[in-house]
């Protein structure tokens, strides 16, 4: 089964930054798409970006586009989530999921346990 392992989460003021951090098998690393998502409180569980197993293709939300950047690190079997300029709103618990496919088409089957990110005003 496919294991995933987030962190960096923590509580950080507005208008500042936090690195989550994805730790995956080389294998899963190398095959799956990753995705990072996230649920506050009350709320669906939203999208919030996505890289292919190349690497090639990146995607993100709207909400977050221009202050995030998902990335991979090859020798630490590592997807990551640079999340600047952070605002109240961001607030969730920040999960990442494989996606077998390789190019981020939805179906994620896999996912780690959390994250949580907090933004104080």
């Amino acid at each position: 089964e496919v294991q995933l392992k987030e962190s960096g989460g923590g509580l950080v003021q507005a208008g500042g930054s936090l690195r989550l951090s994805c730790l995956a098998s080389r294998s899963t690393f190398e095959t799956y798409a990753i995705g990072w998502f996230r649920q506050a409180p009350g709320k669906e569980r939203e999208g919030v970006s996505c890289i292919w197993s190349s690497g090639g293709n990146t995607h993100y939300a709207d909400s977050v586009k221009g202050r995030f950047t998902i990335s991979k690190d090859s020798a630490k079997n590592t997807v990551y989530l640079q999340m600047n300029v952070l605002k109240p709103e961001d607030t969730a618990v920040y999960f990442c999921a494989a996606d077998y496919s390789g190019t981020c088409d939805g179906g994620y089957d896999f996912w780690g346990q959390g994250t949580q990110v907090t933004v104080s005003s």
